[in-house]
């Protein structure tokens, strides 16, 4: 049994080395015989055949980067570096962009920018500086957090993206105050960034709280920044001009007090600043709001005092706006002779500085005291100047202004003559005033009458010797006389008057016996005599 069994035999896994290899004729013919180590030198130096085309291989990666679009790429290269935070971050922008954009609808300004995800710069701006700020956030380094925030900040700041600058000068405002070894300088520059942002913005109120942090960070250090100006001085013209637009809202909605007092804080600030100019604009604030309360002795105090600093920067403007405010405080305390001046002084400057619109201004202020003082010649000379100079500034407003103001002085410097001539009710007044209103002259006086001689007669018929004639005309004797005046005898005299001898006798009217027969116009017989001059002898006068 055992010998029908065969046996098994034994088979090397592996080939033994030793016993050279036997190979078939084919396999000889087939398989590459070895080559020396110059046969695969010279094989190398042989030139490759150019008529075999090779073609490169691409990676799924680089497939997908040319499919999809930027927005995706950059979020799959944030999420594969392992920055969630950055992808968050840039997530919800793009989301906080697309909701104010829907919320504020076709035909807005947003609704024609372009999308964030479609600007592939600022899409690799942006995940440039959130990976090096995640990566420095990870490492406890807050100083290059801030460092990379600002710098994002200020980018889109110069791109325009104002929503995009204000969110990372907030999100530097934030890692600023974790930097702990600089004696919170960075803190104090992110403030002032931060309340920048907010004046920008309108929100006053948000903007005095981050600039008063910001006036205590810097309070007692040197700190300068790359200009060289003080850290510190920069918060008090911060503070200056945040307290000053406050104010002037407490102005127009007629809070005095309270903008008095904010005027005051700001006043104390640019004095710390140390500029004269702020220090002299915020005096002249103040002063104006003094005067409003009716205080003029403390306006007129903050009034000097803006004139002084004028004065010595030698600024033509402000000078003339000081003359200006200190003429309205006196004239509020009845000192027209002082206002006069300060107003004379306000027109020399604004004249010899070529500032048109202050000079007009100051002759309507000048020629509307005249008026108001009754000096209606002076007043409507100064409004006929600021006329003319309303006319070369072609500007409608101050034209139509002037020529109301003319008009009326000119009405009020006519009614006093007008007035008396309607009072004295005489036949020579009445027939001066008609042919001043057929001529319709702008000057009304009397030397529109018909001659000289009968003004001289009308003049001084309020005479005492021609106001006694006046009283005797009506005795009986007289009123005797004017009876037998109709008689033939007097009617022949009054034709021969046409004669020489009568001529003489109506040119010698200017005697004080012609002067009594004015007066007696009254009767019959003197109205036929007064009629009777409009004859020759007065025609060739």
């Amino acid at each position: 049994m055992s010998a029908s069994v065969a046996r098994r035999q034994k088979v090397n896994f592996l080939p033994d080395i030793n016993k050279p290899e036997k190979r078939s004729p084919a396999h000889e013919r087939t398989s590459p015989r070895p080559r020396s180590r110059i046969q695969n030198k010279k094989k190398e130096n042989e030139p490759k055949s150019t008529g075999i085309i090779q073609t490169p291989t691409i990676s799924k990666d680089e497939v997908a980067m040319f499919r999809s679009s930027v927005w995706k790429n950059t979020c799959v290269e944030l999420l594969r570096g392992g920055f969630h935070r950055s992808f968050s971050e840039l997530s919800s922008l793009l989301r906080h962009w697309k909701e104010v954009r829907e919320a504020a609808g076709p035909g807005s300004v947003i609704w024609q920018q372009i999308s964030l995800e479609e600007q592939p710069t600022k899409l690799h701006t942006l995940q440039h500086y959130l990976t090096r700020a995640e990566t420095a956030q990870r490492a406890g380094v807050w100083s290059e957090v801030y460092d990379n925030q600002l710098c994002l900040a200020q980018y889109f700041r110069d791109t325009d993206d104002m929503w995009l600058s204000s969110h990372f000068y907030q999100a530097s405002l934030a890692s600023a105050q974790r930097v702990k070894m600089d004696g919170g300088r960075k803190e104090a520059e992110a403030s002032s960034n931060m309340g920048r942002v907010y004046m920008e913005e309108g929100q006053l109120d948000s903007a005095r709280e981050i600039y008063e942090r910001f006036y205590k960070l810097t309070a007692g250090q040197s700190w300068r920044d790359d200009g060289g100006v003080c850290l510190h001085t920069q918060a008090c013209q911060s503070l200056c001009g945040v307290y000053t637009q406050l104010a002037n809202l407490l102005l127009q909605a007629d809070d005095h007090r309270p903008a008095i007092q904010t005027l005051n804080k700001a006043f104390q600030r640019a004095k710390e600043a140390g500029d004269r100019r702020v220090e002299g604009e915020v005096a002249y604030r103040l002063g104006l709001a003094y005067q409003c309360v009716g205080d003029q002795v403390t306006a007129k105090c903050f009034l000097n005092m803006y004139l002084e600093i004028s004065t010595l920067l030698g600024d033509a403007d402000r000078l003339g706006k000081a003359y200006k405010a200190i003429a309205k405080s006196l004239e509020c305390e009845g000192k027209l002779n002082e206002t006069l001046q300060y107003l004379e002084k306000f027109a020399e400057v604004s004249q010899s500085n070529n500032q048109h619109h202050h000079l007009e201004e100051a002759c309507m202020c000048l020629g509307v005291i005249f008026t108001s003082r009754g000096q209606y010649d002076r007043g409507c000379a100064y409004f006929e100047r600021a006329y003319e100079i309303a006319r070369d500034l072609d500007e409608v407003p101050l034209v139509q202004r002037a020529q109301v103001c003319v008009g009326s002085a000119k009405a009020h410097s006519l009614i006093r003559k007008f007035s008396h001539h309607i009072e004295t009710a005489s036949h020579s007044n009445l027939r001066l005033l008609t042919a001043w209103k057929d001529r319709r002259e702008d000057v009304f006086s009397d030397t529109t009458s018909q001659n000289t001689s009968t003004q001289q007669t009308c003049e001084t018929s309020q005479n005492s010797s021609t106001q006694q004639t006046c009283e005797t005309s009506q005795n009986s004797s007289t009123q005797q006389t004017c009876e037998t005046s109709q008689n033939s005898s007097t009617q022949q005299t009054c034709e021969t008057s046409q004669n020489s001898s009568t001529q003489q006798t109506c040119e010698t009217s200017q005697n004080s016996s012609t002067q009594q027969t004015c007066e007696t116009s009254q009767n019959t017989s003197t109205q036929q005599t007064c009629e009777t001059s409009q004859n020759s002898s007065t025609q060739q006068t």
